[in-house]
C-alpha cells in the first residue's frame, strides 16, 4: 500500500473481469492478435480455478458462476471460501491491493514475451 494506495476485491474477482474484458476485446482484433489475447485471458482464470480447488470447490462450476456474475455487472463477485459461494467480495470486506494483481499480470505478460521470443514464435518490438 506504499506504492499505490488502491485497493481492489479479492477472491479472484480481478482476474475474472479482465478475463472477461480480453475476452470482449479480442472480438474487436483479428488472426493471430485476437487468438493470443483470447488464450491471455483463459489463463487468468486459472487463478480463481486454483483458489476454488485448494477451498474444496468445484472448480468449473465456481469459474462457471463468477463468468456470469460478471457478465452481468457485477464486478466485485468473487470467491467466499468460508461459505464456499459465489459473493461480493466487497461487502465481505475482502481486498487486496491492486499492486498485487498488477504485479502478477506484468511478470506473467513478461514471461510470456520473453518465452515467445527465445522461441522466435513472435518479433517483440
Amino acid at each position: 500500500l506504499v506504492k499505490k494506495r488502491f485497493l481492489i476485491a479479492g477472491g479472484g474477482a480481478p482476474e475474472v473481469e479482465v478475463s472477461l474484458r480480453l475476452k470482449e476485446y479480442a472480438l474487436s482484433c483479428s488472426g493471430m492478435d485476437s487468438y493470443c489475447i483470447k488464450a491471455f485471458a483463459e489463463a487468468l482464470e486459472d487463478i480463481p480455478y486454483t483458489l476454488a480447488e485448494n477451498a474444496g470447490m468445484k472448480p468449473i462450476d465456481v469459474v462457471t458462476e463468477l463468468r456470469k456474475e460478471h457478465a452481468e455487472g457485477k464486478t466485485g463477485a468473487g470467491i467466499n471460501v468460508k461459505k464456499n459461494i459465489v459473493s461480493n467480495m466487497y461487502d465481505l470486506n475482502v481486498l487486496q491491493p491492486l499492486l498485487v494483481s498488477t504485479s502478477a499480470i506484468n511478470l506473467a505478460t513478461e514471461t510470456v514475451c520473453m518465452l515467445l521470443k527465445v522461441d522466435d514464435l513472435v518479433v517483440v518490438q
